[in-house]
């Protein structure tokens, strides 16, 4: 099978690294595999024997913006026709990403049969959170032009109840998949050095940014009485990390919060900590918990909509705190004084064979 990625750009995120987990597990499942990245960015390694190309926009006229999805819809139907013609048919193509699907949306060769938008994300939180009036409604209207009668696939329920539900997106045919992973890969990267390995410390890994509220996290760290440092590990803007370190330094843990960037291979870090603390507002899915659970490290997180409800469960479900200061606080020290067993027999279910084989019969219905 002939299988399509299409993905705006590859800088250090959990989409990122989603497809390229998956082109990685299709092509050792004996498939082709292309990625069309639509920037000229990518903080991971291409896995050996994925075509690679990158559809990129040289135009700087003043009006660009005014004619952005149109003009770069045009190139990447020029690439996928070039593609077909060099290899041959595709037969199952996946836009990742809302601003890759709006470019694909305006692609006049792309048969729409074959192809499915990967949602990612909580669009409520992420687009319309802040939007009121007008301002909402257009957003909205644009969301629905993409994703109307189109086939989709979810990283979690809770992904897809947002679109039906609170958006009133009617897909064509509908479906979710959970993000897959290389259990035996991570494992194995685990076991590589960590600068901090026998000492106790709690770590947070995701980029900088307001809807992984690690202000929320600070505060709540500096309630739980934790004495351990905190690892803080992502990219973000130096004047996003700056504030920070001065919200830190006023609840008096400045000295115990380390800012750590972003690492291709974080699982070390993940491995050799205590605990690791997601603070999120939302949550597509949550990779990082599925990754805590293999790397055997007992995971918290903020409740919020998302995936990280339907990832903890069982007795790991003790890590779900409410979404404020204090009940983090008191979930964090909870599992910091009496962590959970950690049964990663579940984790099967996020395996990268088992995933990618959902994502095979996308190509069969």
């Amino acid at each position: 099978m002939r299988i399509l990625m299409i993905i705006d750009g590859l800088p250090g995120g959990g989409a990122e690294k989603t497809v390229l987990t998956l082109a990685r597990g299709l092509l050792e499942m004996g498939h082709r595999v292309s990625v069309f990245s639509l920037r000229k960015v990518c903080d991971y390694t291409i896995p050996d024997g994925v075509d690679f190309h990158i559809v990129q926009d040289t135009c700087h006229t003043p009006w660009r913006k005014l004619t952005e999805l149109r003009r770069r819809a045009q190139l990447l139907d020029k690439a996928y026709q070039a593609a077909e013609q060099e290899g041959g048919e595709f037969d199952l193509i996946c836009s990742h990403l809302h601003k890759t699907d709006r470019i694909v949306s305006y692609t006049k060769v792309i048969p729409r049969h074959k192809l499915w938008f990967c949602i990612h994300g909580m669009f409520s939180f992420s687009y319309l959170v802040h939007k009121r009036g007008f301002s909402r409604w257009l957003k909205m209207a644009k969301i629905r032009r993409v994703y109307q009668g189109a086939q989709i696939v979810a990283v979690s329920q809770a992904v897809l109840d947002d679109l039906t539900e609170n958006l009133a997106i009617k897909p064509s045919r509908k479906c979710v998949i959970y993000n897959p992973f290389d259990i035996a890969h991570i494992q194995t990267l685990a076991q590589q050095p960590c600068e901090l390995s026998g000492q106790e410390y709690l770590i947070h890994v995701g980029r900088f940014h307001e809807l992984k509220r690690h202000d929320r996290l600070i505060r709540a760290y500096a309630k739980s009485g934790i004495q351990a440092p905190l690892v803080l590990m992502g990219k973000g803007s130096p004047d996003k990390i700056e504030h920070l370190k001065v919200l830190a330094a006023n609840a008096g843990v400045g000295d115990r919060v380390l800012f750590k960037s972003f690492e291709n291979n974080p699982y070390p870090w993940i491995k050799h900590a205590k605990e690791l603390v997601l603070s999120s507002d939302c949550e597509g899915f949550g990779n990082v918990l599925v990754e805590a659970i293999i790397c055997h490290t007992p995971p918290v997180s903020t409740d919020c909509p998302g995936g990280p409800s339907e990832i903890l469960t069982g007795e790991l479900s003790r890590g779900l705190a409410q979404m404020n200061d204090a009940a983090l606080a008191r979930t964090m020290r909870d599992i910091w004084e009496t962590p959970p067993r950690i049964n990663t027999d579940t984790i099967e279910n996020y395996s990268i064979r088992t995933i990618c084989q959902h994502y095979l019969t996308l190509a069969q219905r």
